[in-house]
C-alpha cells in the first residue's frame, strides 16, 4: 500500500507491516470537510490490508492537527446562503467517520503527535490505541470559544474527568509531559525523534502474531466502558443546536475575522 493525493493532503505508505497515514494540510493541519472523509477511508483501508499489522497516524508541519477548517465553513455560509451549513454538516460527518476509523481500525493505531493537537486532533489521538508525543506537544479543545461542542468523549480518554471538564470550560491546554504522568501518553521524545519512536513501538506490535493482534484490538474495544461513537454523536448534537440559535455562527465568524489569528485554528 502506497499512495498520496495532493488535493486531499492524506498520504499513506507501508513497509515492514507498518502503514503510515500522514496528514498534510498547511499551514496548521485544519482539515477541510473532504479531508476528514479521506482520512477515514485511508485508515480503514490500512486496517483492511492483510499485510499491515500496525498503523502510525502522523502529520507534517508544526502541529499534529488543529481540527476542522472553520474558514471553509464560514466561506460556504457567505457565498452560498442556500447551502450555508453544508460545510458544517460535512465536517461533522467527516470527523465522526475519521474518529471512528481510528477506533475501529482492525489493527492498533499509534498517534505520533507533535506541536498542537486541538479539537479534531484530540478526537484522533484520544481514539488511538497508543500515543507517542514530541516534547513540544500540547492538547486542548477550543470548541467553547468556537461556538461548538464535541470531542470531550476523546479528551476524557486522555485526562482525568475533572481536568477534562475544566479544559472544556476554559479551553486550556495540557502538555505531553502531563499526559505522560497520567499514563495516556506512552513516551515523550524530542521532536526530531518522534518518527523513529513511533516506528519502534509499531515494530514491536508488527512482530507479533497478526491474528492475535487483530483479535486483541477487537477484544479491547469490546470491553471499553464508553461507546465512543454514540457518546461523540451525542456531543455533536449540541453544536447543531448552537448553530440554530446563532451562537455557533457568531463564534466561528469572530474567529475568521481575527479573534484566533494569534494561534492555530
Amino acid at each position: 500500500m502506497s499512495g498520496s493525493d495532493a488535493r486531499t493532503g492524506i498520504e499513506v505508505r507501508a513497509r515492514d507491516g507498518i502503514a503510515e497515514v500522514m496528514i498534510d494540510f498547511p499551514p496548521v493541519n485544519a482539515l477541510p470537510a473532504r479531508g476528514w472523509g479521506d482520512l477515514a477511508r485511508a485508515l480503514t483501508a490500512a486496517g483492511e490490508d492483510p499485510g499491515v499489522r500496525a498503523v502510525i497516524l502522523a502529520a507534517r508541519g508544526r502541529g499534529f492537527c488543529a481540527g476542522v477548517d472553520i474558514k471553509e465553513m464560514q466561506a460556504t455560509a457567505r457565498t452560498k446562503p442556500a447551502h450555508g451549513h453544508d460545510a458544517l454538516v460535512a465536517a461533522s460527518r467527516g470527523c465522526f467517520a475519521a474518529f471512528a476509523a481510528v477506533y475501529e481500525c482492525a489493527v492498533p493505531v499509534i498517534a505520533a503527535v507533535q506541536g498542537f493537537c486541538l479539537g479534531g486532533g484530540v478526537g484522533l489521538a484520544g481514539n488511538a490505541d497508543i500515543v507517542i508525543a514530541a516534547s513540544d506537544a500540547t492538547f486542548g479543545l477550543p470548541e467553547v470559544d468556537r461556538g461548538a461542542l464535541g470531542a470531550a468523549t476523546h479528551l476524557a480518554r486522555l485526562v482525568p474527568q475533572h481536568l477534562m471538564r475544566a479544559m472544556v470550560y476554559t479551553c486550556a491546554t495540557v502538555t505531553a509531559g502531563q499526559l505522560l504522568e497520567f499514563g495516556s501518553v506512552l513516551r515523550v521524545v524530542p521532536p526530531g525523534e518522534l518518527h523513529d519512536a513511533a516506528r519502534a513501538v509499531a515494530g514491536e506490535i508488527a512482530a507479533k502474531n497478526p491474528a492475535v493482534i487483530r483479535l486483541a484490538k477487537q477484544s479491547l474495544n469490546g470491553i471499553d466502558p464508553v461507546d465512543v461513537r454514540r457518546s461523540y454523536r451525542y456531543e455533536q448534537g449540541f453544536t447543531y443546536e448552537l448553530t440554530l440559535e446563532g451562537a455557533g455562527d457568531q463564534a466561528r465568524q469572530a474567529f475568521v475575522d481575527g479573534a484566533g489569528r494569534a494561534g492555530p485554528q
